[in-house]
């Protein structure tokens, strides 16, 4: 079993020899503006998992998508040269990191508009009740007019 400190290492090293690859080399005209964003290598050092975004709308994701296995062998080549005895196989996934975080925007975006709501409501309202609903004793209301 190897050490996970060892595969890290290589997961960083492959994620920068992927982008600057992406960067200098691949001159696909389908290769949008991607960002690698995270790479993660299996214990064995066989496989790395390559994960990247792209700005800008579907059709440009999948253009990247296809641009991207279409140069596999080219950027696999590149990390080959790395200096690991097995170059590991790549597999490039679409980071959900940009959907998540547009998701958690939109529900704090909710949860803001709900909470003015409540507040607009609040702001009119009087108590259901007296403005102080506990007993008191007669003999303390006394003191209290006084």
């Amino acid at each position: 079993m190897t050490d996970t400190a060892r595969a890290r290492k290589l997961a960083d090293r492959i994620q920068v020899v992927v982008a600057q690859t992406l960067e200098r080399r691949i001159k696909d005209p389908r290769l949008g503006f991607v960002t690698i964003t995270d790479t993660r290598v299996t214990g064995d050092l066989r496989e790395a998992t390559v994960f990247y975004t792209v700005f800008g709308d579907e059709t440009e994701r999948e253009a990247t998508a296809a641009a991207l296995e279409s140069a596999k062998g080219v950027i696999r080549s590149e990390v080959g040269k790395i200096g690991v005895r097995f170059t590991p196989t790549l597999t490039f996934v679409a980071d959900a990191l940009p959907d998540n975080a547009r998701n958690i925007d939109d529900l704090l975006d909710r949860a803001r508009n709900s909470d003015a709501a409540v507040r607009t409501r609040a702001a009119g309202a009087s108590y259901a009740g007296e403005a102080d609903p506990y007993r008191v004793p007669a003999a303390e209301r006394d003191d209290e007019d006084e």
